[in-house]
């Protein structure tokens, strides 16, 4: 029987996160260009620091992680979920969808009403697993998204989910 949990990040976290997060297929579409283990360390703490880190286990290990961030005030009905990635040796498996239900859930539970998140707009695979969940493409930011290895840039949608 296989057993998931959602729970926040610790410090002891951090070389099974950076082996998700520098994963070939998942840096591209992450805030940061490639760097070693060393460099990542302020990066990662920061993120463990905010208490809105979360991690996704299955049968005691990492399979993906998420930031969830509050918005304050008027606004504060509002998330913002990012820094999302699931293990690139687990696609498939369902991983992201049980991890992204548990994560609505829990925000729902919490008085969320609207979750909002940015996804490039290359990256499909993503794209079309977020509009399988309902989000919305609401809106482009163009030519929001560089990256170091590649001349142009990318244009990234803002996509919204009603919880209600």
């Amino acid at each position: 029987m296989t057993t998931s949990a959602r729970r926040l990040a610790r410090p002891e976290d951090l070389e099974p996160v950076f082996a998700i997060y520098s994963h070939p297929k998942v840096v591209p579409y992450l805030t940061y260009e490639p760097m070693d283990l060393a460099s990542f360390v302020t990066i990662f703490d920061e993120l463990v620091r905010s208490g809105a880190f979360w991690i996704w286990e299955v049968d005691g290990a990492i399979a993906g992680f998420y930031r969830a961030t509050r918005y304050p005030g008027r606004v504060s009905h509002v998330l913002l979920l990012g820094t999302l990635a699931v293990d690139p040796g687990r696609h498939g498996q369902g991983i992201g969808r049980a991890m992204i239900d548990d994560a609505l859930r829990h925000f729902r539970d919490a008085g969320i009403r609207r979750v909002e998140l940015y996804a490039e707009t290359d990256n499909e695979q993503a794209l079309a697993f977020y509009q399988r969940l309902g989000f919305v493409v609401e809106g482009t930011l163009r030519d929001f998204y560089k990256r170091a290895d590649q001349a142009h840039y990318v244009d990234e949608h803002v996509l919204g989910l009603l919880l209600v």
